[in-house]
């Protein structure tokens, strides 16, 4: 897949994991993909290690989208557990 695919999954995927993980969380668009790129490897490379699966096979491949989704949620507990969910705006 090229770039621009993964781009695509993980904004997709960090959409989607910010979904089932309402809340308040800091940062915006650019920090939702990059949760949803690194969680689609993540995804991708425990689906591997556990499974002894390729899951990240193809842009339309079930599995991809679903390595990706759960590869984000794990990323993003870890990203509100390390940033205590604060925010960065700030209110006079």
């Amino acid at each position: 897949m090229g770039i621009l695919a993964w781009i695509l999954i993980g904004l997709i995927a960090g959409a989607i994991a910010k979904a089932l993980l309402p809340g308040r969380d800091p940062g915006g668009i650019i920090i939702t993909m990059v949760i949803g790129v690194l969680g689609g490897l993540l995804g991708g490379w425990l689906g591997k290690v556990i499974f002894g699966v390729d899951s990240i096979d193809g842009f339309f491949d079930l599995s991809t989208w679903i390595a990706a989704i759960i590869g984000s949620v794990i990323l993003l507990l870890l990203y509100r557990a390390f940033t205590g969910g604060r925010s960065t705006h700030r209110h006079a």
